[in-house]
């Protein structure tokens, strides 16, 4: 874990004989992959080759990865060179998703597959159970059901945005012709808006008495149109 934490910068200027994260790094990234792959094989199985690529590409992500290792704090741990320390490289989008990988793959030199696997799974479960980053999705599905029940679009509103520049939380709230239908949070707009979607189909559900299930929308071949 200590090598995982390990920036380039660090071991430069202390002549560390062991290096730097970054073989961790390409370790890591395969072991994520096959892990998510896995995850999505198994628990979304009416999903489709290509959508399954999309979301794999999602969370396997530079910017999501580093939202999550920043979810962790992992920039405080690391072992960064001076000059990187000036620059705030603890907060780098690169650098702490290079650093996520990393520790991906100590967990996995260190335990095996199970454990990385249970790291992964647990940290990425919300973004894959919810197809983050597919073509088709919470939003979709809620703009469809509106349009043939109702024949108007749903409306997307920020309401609320804290936070730093390089860390904003968003809250968003979705309505229909005035009426509220959900409210979502999450570090993107995206990841907010999909929450504020989900909630409103759920209201939906209730309302219309009509099972509402995202994954019919996105199977076969239209998942890829």
């Amino acid at each position: 874990m200590e090598l995982a934490l390990t920036h380039e910068s660090y071991s430069n200027e202390h002549a560390e004989e062991y290096g730097d994260n970054e073989r961790l790094e390409f370790l890591g990234d395969s072991v994520l992959g096959m892990i998510v792959a896995l995850y999505l094989y198994t628990h979304h199985p009416r999903v489709s080759e290509g959508v399954m690529t999309q979301v794999k590409g999602f969370v396997a992500s530079t910017a999501y990865l580093a939202d999550r290792a920043r979810a962790l704090k992992l920039g405080g741990y690391l072992r960064m060179g001076k000059g990187e320390l000036l620059s705030h490289g603890g907060d780098k989008a690169n650098v702490l998703a290079d650093a996520m990988e990393a520790v991906i793959g100590a967990i996995y030199l260190d335990g095996g597959f199970e454990p990385a696997q249970r790291f992964v799974s647990e940290m990425l479960k919300a973004a894959m159970d919810n197809l983050e980053g597919s073509q088709r999705d919470y939003k979709t599905t809620l703009q469809e059901t509106c349009q043939k029940f109702f024949h108007i679009l749903p409306v997307y509103q920020v309401v609320g945005e804290t936070g730093p520049s390089h860390h904003r939380f968003f809250a968003i709230q979705v309505s229909l012709d005035g009426q509220v239908l959900g409210n979502g949070e999450g570090h993107t707009k995206q990841s907010a808006g999909q929450e504020a979607a989900q909630k409103a189909l759920e209201l939906l559900r209730w309302q219309l008495g009509y099972d509402f299930d995202v994954r019919n929308h996105i199977t076969g071949d239209e998942a890829q149109t």
